[in-house]
């Protein structure tokens, strides 16, 4: 391992997300000289190992990035354990010598600390060199073990090598281990809409179809299916994401119900441009923002009004609005979060309709970074309107099945 190789490796455990784009800008050209040849080689192999660290450690991910940190390092063998000790992968020959990784990795994985252990192999006598590294993560702790295997006695700078090549690796479990909590973090998110749903939505859209059993059994019939087919959506399991003409849908789905409740009180208007349909979205992000126009904008109202929904093509982006003429909102209260519960009746919005907003714009500025919140525009008496800004596209972002 070259001091060169070495402190390419330092440096991409500082900028682990401009491997991708190095690589690919390197690989425009042809190489002309050895240097070249070894940054574009180093990059590529760490881009590769990454790619398998990211979606988390375990069998899988440890066997297929194990050959590309053993080039990393230069190493005879390479082997990966997880945070208990047990070997998840062993890249290279002497496979005798994984359960012996194995016994160290425990120790070093419980101990936190580096291990070095010199070996005999009893039929020539060749004497190796096994570096047992924790893969330390701050304020998590072992994340796994490195083992690496040489046929030399490990100078300073194999050490140091092993060391960054660690680091690296923990760079890529930390980054997968964040992933996954963002995408739990959605899940709650999500639970907590569904439990705000419920007890507003249901008791009243049950208590409207009770009254159309009698009076209009094919009306009630007809409501019983809108219900249906709304909870079997906002109460799915499949994705974080849903498109766009998903989530318009169960919204017609949720304004039948309620225009069957309010009557001619409730007027909507719907202008969509088709281009946007398949706009990809948190699940449940629009919901919210309609139900919130009825309750707290509309039901308010003593003769009722108009909610507008909006969805318009604006280059790389989609913008979508919920507009509603009903009372309003005190701004002020609405940017302090002091809203309470008894103020319905004054200002049209409760503490849980404030929650339902910062929901979803915590959950817009998580998926697509912090120019993509929601934007609220209201006063006392002068109804309310809502508006979100959605890429068109964004990587790693689908829509479920």
């Amino acid at each position: 391992m070259t001091a060169t190789v070495a402190v390419l490796i330092m440096i991409l455990v500082m900028v682990p997300t401009t491997i991708a784009a190095i690589v690919w800008m390197r690989t425009r050209r042809e190489f002309t000289t050895p240097h070249e040849r070894a940054v574009h080689d180093t990059l590529h192999t760490a881009s590769s190992a990454a790619r398998s660290l990211r979606r988390g450690l375990d069998a899988t991910s440890a066997a297929e990035a194990a050959p590309h940190l053993r080039a990393l390092t230069a190493a005879q063998a390479l082997g990966i354990a997880d945070a208990d000790g047990t070997v998840l992968a062993w890249n290279g020959p002497h496979e005798s010598m994984a359960a012996e990784f194995g016994v160290e990795a425990v120790r070093a994985a419980k101990e936190g600390r580096r291990n070095l252990v010199a070996h005999v192999d009893g039929t020539d006598a060749t004497h190796w060199s096994l570096i047992v590294q924790p893969l330390w993560i701050e304020d998590t702790g072992v994340a796994g073990v490195l083992g690496v295997l040489s046929a030399d006695e490990p100078t300073p700078g194999m050490l140091g090598v092993v060391t960054e090549v660690a680091s690296y690796a923990c760079s890529q479990i930390e980054l997968a281990d964040l992933d996954a909590s963002r995408a739990r973090l959605d899940r709650a998110e999500v639970r907590a809409l569904r439990a705000q749903i419920s007890p507003h939505f249901i008791y009243n859209a049950l208590n409207t179809i009770a009254s159309f059993v009698r009076t209009d059994p094919e009306q009630a019939r007809e409501l019983v299916l809108e219900f249906a087919d709304f909870t079997r959506y906002s109460f799915r399991t499949t994705s974080e994401y849903t498109q766009l003409s998903e989530e318009l849908r169960n919204i017609d789905r949720y304004l039948t119900l309620e225009r069957a409740r309010f009557g001619s009180a409730l007027q909507v208007t719907l202008q969509v441009a088709p281009e946007v349909l398949n706009v990809v979205l948190p699940f449940l992000a629009l919901q919210p923002l309609v139900e919130n126009a009825v309750r707290h904008g509309i039901a308010a109202k003593p003769d009722g009004g108009t909610i507008t929904i909006v969805a318009e093509d604006e280059g790389t982006d989609c913008i979508i609005s919920v507009e509603d003429d009903g009372v309003g909102m005190d701004a002020q209260l609405l940017r302090s979060g002091a809203l309470d519960a008894e103020a319905e009746g004054g200002t049209g919005m409760t503490e849980s309709a404030h929650v339902g907003l910062s929901n979803v714009d915590d959950r817009l500025r998580a998926a697509f970074g912090n120019d993509y919140g929601l934007v609220v525009e209201t006063a006392l008496g002068a109804g309310t309107k809502v508006s979100m800004r959605i890429p068109k596209f964004r990587p790693g972002i689908r829509p479920g099945s």
